[in-house]
């Protein structure tokens, strides 16, 4: 999905990597690997003789941070959120320190569809996903929310500080109503044109719509795209509620931007908080 990092963190994760293999007893079955963002996943597949083939996923941290809420996210995921949800399986994972670093690694059914996009969250071409693939989303988004949990998606504590710095000090960035979320709903974690939702490391609870609204932000390069989504999740995206989680993933959004990242995505993001800032005021005239 990203650029292979500096070659020292290369070398040290192609080295774990190549433990997770040997211990899960799995060989590389197809040429390839997968970086993940600044190196700091490393993803390939396999075979195995327990599973047949299978996507194997190395995350690494520095040893003191290694654990909690992203660590524990898949394996949450596979206990807790219904199989009517489509999404690889979680058949093993394997967590270990070795000095500075902490590694885990996880063995994932292998998933024959092809990520939406391959080397960015952000959409630069319609896909070809017919009304069966959205209503699957659909229906997806709709169990995702109804799930219990205790985990934290977006803080409020967050919203607090960033909206206003980033949105200005006139948005109200009380969360009126939460709601369970995937979390990271972007292109590059979504299948097609058979669905399946990848990487649940973030999920949790969040403004209601979150999922839908970074879906459409991230689909604001391509319109007829960014149309499918107020079309399909609109009964979402045209509440306040949804409305309010839109001006949520524009916070963060913009936070990336001013580090660097998703400069692309700048300008559309501002027309569409004006378009956002603009329907609010109306209404609340």
């Amino acid at each position: 999905m990203y650029s292979e990092p500096d070659p020292p963190t290369a070398a040290r994760m192609r080295k774990a990597l190549a433990q997770a293999v040997d211990d899960f007893d799995a060989e590389p079955d197809t040429p390839g690997e997968f970086w993940g963002w600044n190196g700091r996943t490393l993803s390939r597949s396999v075979a195995t003789s327990a599973y047949g083939p299978c996507w194997l996923r190395l995350a690494s941290a520095p040893a003191e941070k290694a654990g909690g809420k992203l660590w524990d996210g898949p394996q949450d995921a596979e206990a807790l959120i219904p199989y009517s949800v489509p999404r690889p399986r979680l058949h093993q994972r394997q967590v270990w320190n070795e000095g500075p670093h902490g590694y885990l690694a996880e063995l994932y059914q292998a998933v024959a569809a092809p990520t939406i996009t391959t080397d960015s969250p952000v959409l630069q071409v319609a896909p070809p996903l017919d009304s069966s693939w959205w209503a699957a989303l659909a229906g997806s988004l709709r169990t995702i929310a109804t799930v219990p949990t205790q985990r934290v998606a977006v803080r409020q504590e967050y919203l607090h500080r960033a909206m206003p710095e980033y949105l200005g000090t006139s948005i109200d960035s009380t969360v009126r109503e939460w709601s369970t979320a995937h979390g990271d709903l972007h292109w590059a974690n979504l299948t097609g044109p058979e669905l399946h939702i990848l990487d649940w490391e973030g999920w949790g609870l969040a403004p209601a719509g979150y999922d839908a609204a970074m879906l459409h932000t991230y689909s604001l390069l391509v319109p007829a795209t960014a149309a499918h989504v107020r079309e399909y999740l609109g009964h979402i995206l045209a509440t306040p509620a949804g409305r309010f989680a839109e001006l949520v993933v524009i916070t963060e959004l913009l936070q990336t931007i001013s580090r660097g990242d998703n400069r692309a995505l700048e300008a559309p993001i501002d027309r569409r908080l004006a378009q956002l800032l603009q329907k609010d005021a109306t209404a609340g005239g």
